[in-house]
């Protein structure tokens, strides 16, 4: 090893007319360079131990169809495999025994772990605990004792989905002389006609879309708790209540339509096919406004498909559902074909298209792939981003 003081350094050295201090302080660095050495050398052999097992690994799990081993190929070579495992451990453990003895240092004692404190917004239900005599217990005493202090402890709990019965009671008040009858009118429901409140209806349908519980899940749940409620009748609710919610939806619409760079993008989700039994893609497609606005919003829409006719039903200009002006602005999104209809220049003079940063940098880091795989793929997508990009 040139330039350190190892076997080949020290042979031309005379050890014998060098001064006490100089010849220990040589002794000293050498076995220091001897000691790492061994270090190295034991690093080396666990790191081609790791590199051997990782290779083994990625074969079986990674490979291609047509080259990864079955169960029973790999049987024929679990003897040779054993036999390279146990050749390098054997290696390993001769390297760890020349290592010097690193002195143990104690570990420390455990960290008790430290409980958080309860969220103070939380109702507090106090029970007092107090002995039902206060006085000295002591037969030659027998005074009262003074409250010096308490221990509180706290726990949390938890009171499960109480049903409880709204009574409305409207009045009626008639005049002797007039012969009127005055009555307050009755107050608007979700559900025309039906027992649920608002309340309940919103818990079902949080239940359902927001903590994925299906019907036939809440029927039980609602069961224990001593309400029947069968899942058709909660299908019914859900469904009342989504029509009430249908003037929010337009005003949040109208909301995120109000801004002049928007932001689109579609993502599948299984839908149950009625009959049968099967799920087909269905897409929610997702519209915010810019993260530069002042005001940031999103709203999501629902579509059986992924054509062109949502998008640009979505942004108007085309009649009914949504027969409001045509929005104009500024649309960033992928590359998916899907948008060219509602970012046609010669239908929308006023709308432009901006395509994602994130799918553009995908090209160049295709381009800076080595092989011949990288190279042709970095080719292909520096022509579709060109051809994508205005000029």
């Amino acid at each position: 090893m040139p330039g350190m003081l190892g076997d080949t350094a020290t042979d031309c050295i005379d050890m014998v007319h060098l001064p006490a201090q100089a010849a220990a302080l040589i002794t000293r660095l050498q076995q220091q360079v001897q000691a790492q050495a061994r270090e190295i050398a034991w690093a080396r052999a666990k790191l081609e131990k790791v590199n051997f097992e990782l290779a083994r690994l990625k074969r079986w799990k990674f490979g291609a169809r047509t080259e990864a081993m079955t169960a029973q190929q790999r049987a024929l070579f679990q003897e040779a495999l054993a036999e390279d495992e146990a050749s390098l451990q054997a290696q390993l453990a001769a390297l760890q025994r020349d290592l010097p003895q690193a002195p143990k240092v104690p570990k420390a004692p455990p960290r008790r772990p430290r409980r958080q404190a309860l969220p103070e917004h939380l109702e507090r239900v106090e029970h007092r605990h107090e002995p039902a005599d206060t006085t000295c217990p002591s037969p030659e005493c027998g005074r009262p004792m003074q409250r010096i202090g308490e221990d509180v402890s706290e726990r949390l709990d938890i009171i499960p989905a109480r049903f409880f019965v709204h009574r409305h009671i409207y009045g009626k008040w008639a005049c002797c002389c007039c012969q009127q009858i005055r009555q307050e009118p009755a107050e608007p429901d979700v559900v025309a006609g039906g027992i649920p409140a608002s309340g309940l209806v919103a818990h079902t349908l949080i239940s359902r879309f927001v903590d994925h519980l299906p019907y036939y899940r809440q029927e039980p749940i609602n069961a224990r708790s001593g309400a029947h409620t069968p899942r058709s009748t909660l299908a019914t609710w859900a469904g009342a209540g989504g029509a009430a919610l249908q003037p929010l939806y337009e005003a949040q619409r109208r909301f995120i339509l109000g801004c002049r760079v928007l932001h689109a993008d579609e993502t599948p989700v299984p839908l149950l096919e009625p009959g049968s039994g099967k799920t087909k893609k269905a897409y929610i497609w997702a519209w915010a406004r810019s993260h530069h606005d002042p005001h940031p919003g999103v709203v999501y829409e629902f579509c059986p498909g992924r054509g062109s006719q949502y998008p640009v039903a979505f942004l108007g200009g085309k009649g009914p559902p949504y027969p409001e002006p045509a929005w104009n602005g500024t649309l960033i999104t992928d590359q998916y074909a899907g948008y060219n209809a509602v970012l046609d220049a010669r239908l929308y003079p006023q709308r432009r298209s901006a395509a994602c940063a994130a799918h553009a940098r995908r090209r160049f880091e295709e381009l800076s792939q080595r092989g011949q795989q990288g190279q042709w793929r970095g080719r292909r997508g520096a022509a579709a981003l060109g051809a994508a990009l205005p000029g």
